[in-house]
């Protein structure tokens, strides 16, 4: 942590060294071997995953305490700020590119490649011929040769409705905690976060609990042909990004029990709303493009 007390608004903020970057290294490093070997079937992969898990929690809690810390103690100028705001945006930016190439994904797969394997196009018609003439482009299609068998898509207007439901309330949720915390609302900031992680986990819960009646009652996995892949592939990715929006306003909540926030200075908690807002809005596309039509 630096030992700057202050810095002029102009000034170009340098921390100190910090052992957090190689650590981050170091635990990459053990997921990524203790992987490969426990594919291979090599006992010690096991033990070298968890290690490097165990190193990243610790990695993350050690370099985010630093940054609360310089935070606290006046280290930061608008520069800081400014660098943070630009550092979040592009990420989310990555984020979205990162979701429209499985939209664009799903696109090419309903509209070019499965009308062509149903014999429209050019060439498309020999192809059906001479190959799957036995097979119509329709959708929800687990492809030609029926990959994975016979299975039932999950329909839009059951768990997924109401998890949408579940995700807008908490989009509205975390603007009630903004305008607490804008008014310098102690009791509104906290009631408005604790109702967002509490939305979130629900969220999730209900998630896995679709994911188990996909499984056992309409047979539809991940070896379901191209529906059961485009499916999981894209809810399961928003899943993942939703428990860590959950555990991140948990960390916001957390600190805004303590008084960190004040109406000027709540870079953290808007950077954690920014995500929020953003994965509710691709949560709008799945239920439109994977759920409903």
């Amino acid at each position: 942590m630096s030992t700057a007390a202050h810095h002029g608004p102009n000034d170009y903020y340098v921390p100190d060294p910090s052992p957090w970057p190689i650590t981050a290294m170091l635990s990459v490093f053990l997921m990524l071997s203790g992987t490969a070997l426990l594919i291979n079937d090599v006992g010690v992969g096991g033990w070298m995953v968890l290690a490097g898990f165990a190193l990243l929690v610790v990695m993350f809690y050690g370099w985010f305490g630093d940054v609360i810390k310089e935070n606290l103690t006046d280290q930061y100028n608008e520069q800081v700020d400014r660098s943070f705001r630009q550092g979040m945006f592009w990420f989310i930016a990555s984020e979205v590119f990162f979701f429209l190439s499985f939209f664009g994904a799903l696109f090419y797969i309903r509209t070019i490649a499965l009308p062509w394997l149903g014999g429209e196009g050019y060439l498309g018609g020999a192809t059906h011929e001479l190959l799957y003439n036995q097979f119509v482009a329709a959708w929800p299609s687990a492809g030609p040769d029926l990959v994975g068998g016979e299975f039932a898509p999950m329909g839009a207007w059951g768990l997924p409705a109401i998890n949408t439901l579940i995700l807008l309330t908490s989009g509205a949720t975390v603007t009630w905690a903004h305008w607490g915390l804008k008014e310098n609302n102690q009791k509104k900031l906290v009631r408005g976060l604790a109702a967002t992680v509490f939305l979130g986990l629900l969220f999730v819960g209900l998630q896995a609990w679709e994911y188990r009646h996909a499984y056992q009652e309409l047979n539809l996995t991940l070896e379901s042909g191209v529906y059961g892949s485009t499916f999981y592939m894209l809810t399961g990715f928003h899943g993942f990004h939703v428990t860590m929006g959950a555990v991140m306003l948990a960390a916001v909540l957390a600190r805004a029990m303590k008084g960190h926030f004040t109406p000027h200075n709540h870079f953290a908690f808007e950077a954690v709303a920014w995500y929020w807002h953003f994965v509710d809005v691709v949560w709008l596309g799945l239920f439109v493009f994977v759920y409903w039509l």
